[in-house]
């Protein structure tokens, strides 16, 4: 079974964070803070994370 990883917003993403941040949420399925998204785990997900996490919560599944 392929691995997958649970991601939580639980800051804004819009006051105070750069455009490519928040456009970056958006494309992790986050838009609103609670927000709870599974994304299958490859490199292309955690660099988006990477660049966000100081917004997300991350949890291996």
């Amino acid at each position: 079974m392929a691995k997958t990883l649970t991601v939580k917003l639980v800051k804004s993403a819009v006051c105070g964070v750069k455009a490519d941040q928040t456009r970056t949420c958006r494309a992790l399925g986050l838009r609103k803070i609670n927000d709870t998204h599974v994304l299958p785990d490859n490199e292309s997900v955690r660099g988006m994370i990477f660049k966000v996490k100081h917004l997300v919560t991350v949890e291996e599944n």
